[in-house]
């Protein structure tokens, strides 16, 4: 069982929140000839093929007992939701307006995690989320005038992903994090692939496949194993650290969504978005110096000298 090592998790929290952007640019690119059901079936079909055989290798794929069976099939079901909305939000809006509306996703996982887990949360945290917030919306301002229902698919992510993160968290203390990514790509293939023949037989075209041309086979190779490594990135983070503590830097992924939204699809950020950076960067530095402080300060002290 892992115990909790807040700065190894804030580090693995870091690094899905630079990669997990670039998998939906790469999600954005493929959804201009390829359904978002086709997308999000890839990425979890390509998760499953990565993972589950370094599980086995690795010995990892003991049978689940019933109540990790249903986790797993709940953690799938709401990542699938989660991915779906937000693939089918970045067909109509930016990277970084839809990440937006998704960032009030901390202040859900913070209260989630002291309903549901117990954990401790302080002003700190609770200013850190507030201060991260308004840099987000200092970057994009969401407007459900410009973005009609749309704008609701990111807020649909947002319940959805706060949902999965607090169930991981309760399943990532007793399972490697390849394992439980194991399981949960298997279970969501489970439960999309009903989904693609219904929707191929209702006609539903966001639910039809269709045969991929030239690149958009790379780009949907590229959602699926940058899906894996950054996904494996958080469920090792919860597994090292309270919801609570990993919340606010969470806003770190609007940094690297702007820059994604810039360098592939021409979106240059303003003076306004380089402040609301700067507040977002502040806030997931000074959670990580707090709880560099507070992990040193529970370390025993170092006997005196003879």
């Amino acid at each position: 069982m892992n115990q909790d090592r807040p700065l190894l998790g804030i580090a693995l929290m870091t690094g899905f929140t630079l990669t997990a952007p670039l998998m939906d640019a790469f999600a954005k690119l493929s959804s201009a000839e390829i359904p978002v059901g086709q997308i999000v079936a890839t990425r979890f079909a390509i998760q499953a093929m990565i993972l589950l055989p370094i599980a086995w290798a690795l010995s990892d794929l003991s049978r689940p007992s019933l109540r990790d069976m249903g986790l797993h099939l709940l953690r799938a079901a709401l990542i699938l939701t989660a991915t779906m909305a937000f693939f089918g939000a970045l067909q109509f809006m930016p990277i970084a307006d839809a990440i937006a509306i998704f960032f009030v996703e901390p202040f859900i996982l913070t209260l989630l995690g002291a309903l549901f887990l117990g954990e401790q949360i302080g002003w700190r945290r609770l200013a850190a989320c507030a201060v991260g917030f308004a840099g987000a919306l200092l970057i994009i301002r969401p407007s459900f005038s410009v973005f009609g229902p749309v704008a609701l698919l990111p807020l649909l992510t947002a319940l959805c992903f706060a949902l999965y993160m607090v169930t991981t968290r309760q399943i990532a203390r007793r399972l490697s994090a390849v394992a439980l990514q194991s399981w949960t790509a298997l279970a969501a293939c489970i439960l999309v692939a009903p989904l693609l023949a219904l929707g191929t037989l209702g006609g539903a075209d966001f639910l039809t496949p269709v045969m991929p041309q030239g690149r958009f086979w790379l780009f949907l190779l590229a959602v699926g194993l940058i899906a894996s490594a950054s996904h494996l990135m958080i469920s090792a983070a919860l597994g090292f650290a309270p919801a609570a503590t990993l919340a606010p830097l969470q806003y770190l992924e609007i940094v690297t969504a702007t820059l994604f939204g810039y360098l592939i699809f021409n979106d240059l950020p303003d003076s306004q978005t380089f402040a609301g950076i700067a507040l977002i960067a502040a806030s997931g530095f000074y959670v990580f110096l707090r709880e560099r402080r507070l992990e040193r300060e529970s370390l025993p002290a170092p006997p005196p000298p003879a």
